[in-house]
């Protein structure tokens, strides 16, 4: 590793930790405006995005990146105006920093609450997706903290195009433009770094593939929320309604297949098999879809018969597995087996299997007769995430600006000492 890395590191670290402190006592007004400014900046300078996100859609063709992935990497109006709508629904959101979680009086006469707090300086480490680049940045400054942005190398132009938008946001609010930093280098040294910044990041967040999340996990230093990847299963019960499961699978497959919510796993009930089963397996070929499936469905034209590898695996991709299943529980043991606790479904009428499924399964997101491509902080009314947590502490699921924050107590007597 370099020492001009190594320096670089050292500098936007000491700037962001400078940052963070300001932000702690920064009004809920002037993070406000802040992202309103930043999403009228977006909008002004949309030509340039989309020249900067030429270029990296020429440099992931070269890179051989996938269809899927090339289509996570573009940005066109229609996701321009998300990323507009997304920093103004974070701007509108309430305030977390100084919420008071709870208050009690103890017999001793202390007055007790517990509120809201930043986290500090966040790391965010990324792939490809450049509308992260927002969604990270307004959502650390809504909890009131400072973050350093590492993109990954496909989106590293559309990535300074659209951070250039959040600064320019933070100086008409009169906010350090520190606050909100990104890694102006493709060298993985940055990362290497980062992870070893105990003194000025807080936490890491890495968003991305199993080898991005796993180099994290292994070699941090600094604390990590863990962002595994999708291995998302929607389980079909016997009990299912047949338009609803088709409904579901196909939108859940296939309207965007490189995200995280897309399912890439059918498990079928052995009662349907031949009929809802057959029939959802038929429509996803329809439609274009690779079915990978064991040997209950490879009699269907078009069906390749599943390896071992293709249980427990993020296709990404117009593919997914299949398998049938004799009841719910050889379901719930598949996904236990095969999942990464992101996000799994059932679908059925049968209220009973449905809280069985529900309250079994430890997954951070388990719906009921609606698609995996839901699983998004968006849709859960977070105007975006940072990720999707599937550890088990402190944040878990969409990690939204309540999730980057922590808390402490302010003690409050009146001369009162203790006996």
């Amino acid at each position: 590793m370099t020492q001009d890395i190594t320096a670089l590191m050292a500098d936007i670290g000491a700037r962001a930790k400078a940052a963070a402190t300001v932000l702690a006592t920064a009004t809920a007004e002037r993070k406000h405006a802040a992202l309103i400014s930043a999403a009228d900046a977006v909008w002004r300078m949309r030509e340039e995005i989309y020249e900067a996100n030429v270029k990296d859609m020429a440099y992931g063709a070269e890179k051989g990146l996938s269809p899927a992935m090339l289509d996570r990497l573009k940005l066109d109006e229609d996701r321009l105006r998300g990323i507009i709508d997304g920093l103004r629904a974070i701007a509108e959101q309430r305030d977390p920093v100084g919420e008071v979680l709870a208050e009690w009086d103890q017999p001793n006469g202390l007055n007790i609450r517990r509120v809201r707090t930043p986290l500090g300086v966040i790391g965010v480490i990324y792939e490809s997706r450049p509308n992260v680049t927002t969604d990270a940045g307004a959502l650390c400054l809504k909890a009131g903290n400072a973050v350093i942005l590492r993109g990954g190398s496909e989106s590293f132009h559309s990535s300074q195009a659209l951070h250039s938008c959040l600064q320019q946001g933070l100086r008409d609010a009169d906010l350090p433009a520190d606050a909100i930093q990104l890694v102006p280098t493709r060298d993985r040294g940055a990362v290497q770094e980062m992870l070893t910044m105990t003194d000025t990041i807080d936490v890491i967040v890495p968003r991305g593939g199993k080898g991005l999340v796993g180099l994290v996990q292994r070699e941090a230093r600094v604390p990590v929320f863990a962002h595994l990847e999708g291995i998302v299963h929607i389980y079909i019960d016997a009990e299912a309604d047949a338009e609803k499961a088709l409904k579901i699978v196909l939108n859940a497959k296939t309207r965007r297949t490189g995200i995280c919510g897309s399912a890439e796993c059918l498990l079928i009930h052995k009662d349907i098999s031949a009929s809802i089963g057959a029939g959802l397996v038929r429509a996803l070929l329809d439609a274009g879809v690779e079915v990978r499936a064991d040997s209950a469905f490879t009699r269907i034209a078009g069906v390749t018969p599943a390896t071992e590898s293709d249980w427990g695996q993020e296709f990404l991709d117009m593919i997914i597995a299949a398998r049938e299943v004799g009841s719910i529980d050889e379901a719930i043991a598949h996904i236990r087996r095969y999942g990464s606790n992101h996000t799994d479904c059932i679908v059925t009428e049968d209220a009973t299997a449905a809280g069985t499924f529900m309250n079994t399964l430890d997954s951070a997101i388990v719906m009921h007769n609606a698609s995996t491509q839901f699983a998004d902080g968006g849709e859960f009314g977070m105007g975006a995430e940072i990720g999707i947590a599937t550890g088990k502490m402190h944040a878990r699921g969409p990690v939204g600006a309540e999730q980057l924050t922590s808390f402490k107590y302010l003690v409050v007597g009146e001369g009162t000492v203790r006996a």
